[in-house]
């Protein structure tokens, strides 16, 4: 098993792309060498992809408007226009209309944003059908633990979560993609040994 380098700006981009690291490893990386620390993960690989081929720094944030709007008074007939925001002040009343047990799932945002014309309590509405659908959630690509761990359950129902991390652990420090196999599992052998 080979380990995985450590993330320092002698690593080569090609080399760098071959390993998984955490969002926290990567904010360290470019909070140390200067480089701006926000945005999703996808944008920090690429952000450090750039940096360490070039040993400049890259801006890809998008341009933002210095936009502070004032919490509006939200009705069950106010309209959730375009581009919508989840924002605190509508956190708190879906949390009023719904229940404490709301939040802001992809499938639910996804929907939000889709449909500026829909009033909040078509929101409502749309928010228990999803609630209700036994459709599986895509997980998106920057999310390759969950993926991971989603898929290792698939294959192995009767294994513990435990079981699951310690094959993931396994998996990231290997070079190439981070996706599930049933050869994974050969860790937990080794390990219970």
């Amino acid at each position: 098993m080979t380990s995985r380098p450590p993330l320092t700006k002698d690593l080569k981009s090609e080399e760098f792309i071959e390993y998984y690291f955490l969002k926290e490893e990567l904010k360290d990386f470019c909070r140390n060498e200067g480089l701006k620390i926000s945005g999703n993960k996808n944008q920090l690989e690429e952000r450090i992809i750039h940096y360490l081929d070039t040993g400049k720094s890259l801006d890809n944030s998008k341009a933002r408007k210095n936009n502070l709007e004032k919490p509006e008074n939200i009705t069950l007939d106010t309209v959730l226009g375009e581009n919508f925001r989840c924002s605190e002040d509508k956190r708190e009343f879906f949390e009023k209309e719904i229940g404490k047990g709301f939040k802001f799932k992809v499938k639910f945002q996804k929907w939000l944003k889709e449909n500026p014309n829909k009033t909040y309590k078509d929101a409502i509405n749309a928010y228990y059908e999803i609630q209700g659908s036994k459709e599986k959630t895509k997980i998106g690509e920057q999310f390759q633990y969950n993926k991971y761990i989603r898929d290792f359950f698939e294959n192995n129902a009767n294994k513990t979560l435990d079981d699951a991390i310690k094959c993931w652990n396994y998996k990231k420090s290997l070079k190439g993609h981070n996706k599930y196999e049933k050869s994974d599992l050969k860790i937990l052998k080794k390990i219970r040994k």
